[in-house]
């Protein structure tokens, strides 16, 4: 019975991992500081090319210092 069982339960069982490691990725993208910093450097650079607006600068800028001030509390041990 465990092994038909087993056989049964293997595919959600692979599916529950592979969102596990997808989780995991988000959220060391999501607490690497050099990575925002980097999408900052980015932001910047598409401003300085003209590739975007200052309006539209000014708001990713915001949502990316937010992110970097975010990572820094939770370093520091605090929400």
């Amino acid at each position: 019975m465990f092994l038909i069982d087993s056989i049964l339960l293997s595919p959600i069982k692979g599916i529950i991992w592979i969102g596990e490691k997808i989780n995991g990725v988000i959220e060391k993208e999501a607490s690497d500081e050099g990575l925002v910093k980097e999408k900052l450097m980015e932001l910047q650079l598409r401003f300085e090319l003209d590739e975007i607006s200052e309006k539209e600068y000014d708001e990713k800028e915001k949502v990316i210092l937010k992110q970097l001030d975010d990572i820094r509390k939770l370093k520091d041990g605090g929400v």
